[in-house]
């Protein structure tokens, strides 16, 4: 297949039923590509390709008198073997920056901004997965008093990222006392990732000091109930489902029902760009690829975002198999830069 693919009137009418699917979302006859694409070939050459290239299993017929469509395995060799990623423009990249003003005081707003950039700038739907908490790097940790009995734990990460868990005790301290806590902690586990101050605070609270010391204890008794909390779980912001609804191919009722219902059982997407996340690069899923059950009618563009070397999440595009790829690859591709940036020159 890849010797025949590689010829040059299979590659050509390959591309040319493609990029007139991704246009018009209906399948292409060999009188318009003949006629739109410059092949110098007649309908019926048109027609003897795309019928050796449906016998590979890159084109389809939807039915007798119509014309072709990609396949899953058509559109993986366009996008491995054929695909002209166009480049953003220096306006482009301009105005996805402007779309930022003003709106990055914090991690978490960043973070939700580009999922609404995304969506914005490719018609589609925008995810972006935050970091996992186990995996960030801590900065510092903060105790404060809500109520005598209630106390607010802030846990800070070195790229910006902010958790809070509000706490129950028995027993009312001061904010006097927790201050004293928090730096006690601060000059512990600071540069640690959370999984790492946990083991750690099981370590020192097996030594004899924390037996005699009442600060030690409390600040590493209150520190470990912060971190009972699943430090697992990253967040998923999605912006732009009804996007989707724009594209011909979501016109059926129960069909975006399902993948509307897959938006919603967050721990499927994220367990989606989790696999994106270990890929490197810009990473594409087509359809069935995903092994997401009822999203096999759309695909997935990811690109990871980073602080230094750590790589902190992953962000991308969810659209219709028929997306163009073209424009959209690279729109990820630079919004994960650019978010790796901000985070570097704000956080």
């Amino acid at each position: 297949m890849e010797e025949f693919v590689r010829g040059e009137r299979s590659r050509q009418v390959l591309e040319a039923v493609i990029l007139e699917y991704i246009r018009n979302g209906v399948p292409a006859g060999s009188r318009a590509i003949a006629k739109r694409y410059g092949l110098n070939v007649s309908p019926a050459t048109v027609r003897n390709v795309m019928a050796d290239l449906e016998e590979l299993g890159l084109l389809y017929q939807p039915h007798t008198s119509a014309g072709r469509v990609p396949t899953e395995l058509g559109l993986r060799v366009y996008i491995d073997s054929i695909l002209k990623i166009q480049q953003l423009s220096v306006a482009d990249r301009a105005r996805i920056r402007q779309s930022y003003r003003g709106r990055v005081e914090r991690m978490e707003g960043l973070l939700k901004e580009t999922s609404r950039v995304l969506s914005s700038f490719s018609k589609q739907a925008g995810v972006v997965l935050t970091p996992r908490l186990s995996q960030t790097v801590f900065k510092r940790i903060e105790f404060v008093r809500m109520r005598s009995n209630v106390i607010m734990t802030i846990l800070v990460s070195q790229a910006g990222t902010v958790h809070n868990t509000i706490l129950g005790i028995e027993e009312p301290i001061s904010q006097e006392d927790l201050d004293k806590y928090s730096r006690y902690l601060n000059d512990m586990l600071q540069d640690l990732t959370l999984l790492q101050m946990k083991e750690r605070l099981l370590e020192e609270m097996k030594k004899e000091k924390v037996l005699f010391d009442r600060l030690v204890s409390k600040a590493l008794e209150l520190s470990q109930k912060a971190l009972q909390t699943n430090i697992e779980e990253s967040e998923l912001y999605i912006d732009g489902r009804t996007n989707l609804l724009d594209n011909p191919e979501f016109t059926d009722v129960e069909q975006m029902r399902r993948i509307f219902a897959a938006f919603e059982e967050k721990s499927r997407i994220i367990g989606l760009l989790d696999k994106s996340l270990a890929a490197g690069g810009v990473n594409i899923l087509i359809g069935s690829e995903s092994e997401v059950r009822d999203m096999e009618s759309v695909s997935l563009i990811t690109s990871a975002y980073t602080s230094g070397d750590e790589i902190l999440g992953t962000l991308g595009v969810i659209g219709p198999t028929r997306m163009d790829y073209s424009r959209i690859i690279p729109l990820v591709d630079y919004t994960a830069k650019l978010v790796s940036e901000m985070i570097e020159d704000v956080f």
